[in-house]
């Protein structure tokens, strides 16, 4: 509870990260107490080490934690154990590296702690609310960076679907999942900027229209963190919304218009990708692969 109050009260972290934040100390204290054989408090956290590190996050992975999530983690780790004793000496330890090679999808679990890490480092907390509605409507709706930051008030108030426009001026009608609608109703409710039906909904800290750069270069400075390559972008998260409903099932044609592609050949790249995807599966289950 102490540790959630200071982060809401000292770094102004938004309500999602605090709740991360405190599950992952939660998670830390009672692993320690079963691998120590003995009760946990404040001061005992300034004993912990590497190895007692390293063995954490080797259960957490046991769980199917990524890379990503893995260095998100272990962020939140260090930043409880700094606060818990500031005069102790913290352990050192590296984060999870990914292995360079062919571009995949980012996972479910990898996508959200970008998210997740995006808002938490906004100078501000209706900016982390901004950047992280944005960022869930790339990767749960679909969108790209520029039909994202161009949606207007006029979506207010939300439904089941909003209608995007994308190239050529091409409209489309788009599902929204319940932590997406949230996502944006968490936003405009924190902006400190009116709300117009012709206006651009989300807006720069000084009030213009968001810039598509200004994420792109928010999730440039974070993926180094969580130790995901350099093809995690605004727009893989586009990909991997396809992909993953590929992957359980989705139909070619449908899948087409969520992402508003003039031809089906364009939607068809992600057939290959999530081919590639099964072969990885393979061999890594495969006796023989």
């Amino acid at each position: 509870m102490l540790w959630g109050e200071y982060l809401a009260r000292d770094r102004r972290r938004s309500v999602h990260t605090i709740r991360a934040y405190r599950a992952t100390a939660e998670r830390l204290t009672a692993f320690l107490q079963a691998h120590w054989g003995e009760r946990v408090d404040r001061a005992a956290l300034a004993h912990v080490t590497a190895s007692d590190l390293r063995a954490y996050l080797a259960d957490r992975r046991e769980h199917g934690l990524g890379n990503a999530s893995a260095a998100r983690e272990l962020s939140a780790v260090r930043g409880f154990l700094a606060w818990a004793n500031a005069d102790a000496a913290q352990p050192r330890m590296r984060g999870p590296r990914v292995k360079a090679g062919v571009p995949r999808p980012v996972s479910p679990a990898d996508a959200l702690a970008l998210a997740d890490e995006v808002a938490d480092d906004a100078a501000e907390p209706w900016i982390g609310a901004r950047d992280w509605a944005v960022l869930l409507l790339l990767y749960g709706a679909g969108l790209r960076i520029g039909e994202a930051v161009t949606l207007a008030g006029d979506i207010l108030p939300l439904g089941e679907t909003i209608r995007v426009t994308g190239k050529r001026a091409k409209t489309r009608i788009v599902p929204l999942l319940p932590q997406v609608r949230a996502a944006i109703e968490a936003y405009v409710a924190q902006t400190p900027w009116p709300v117009s039906r012709d206006e651009p909904l989300f807006r720069g800290a000084k009030g213009g229209p968001l810039s598509p750069v200004m994420i792109r270069r928010t999730v440039q400075a974070v993926r180094v963190r969580l130790g995901l390559g350099d093809r995690t972008t605004p727009h893989a998260l586009r990909h991997s919304f396809a992909t993953h409903l590929l992957g359980r099932g989705a139909d070619l044609r449908a899948l087409q218009e969520l992402l508003g592609h003039a031809s089906l050949s364009s939607t068809q790249v992600y057939t290959q990708v999530d081919a590639a995807h099964l072969m990885d599966v393979y061999r890594n289950a495969h006796p023989h692969g």
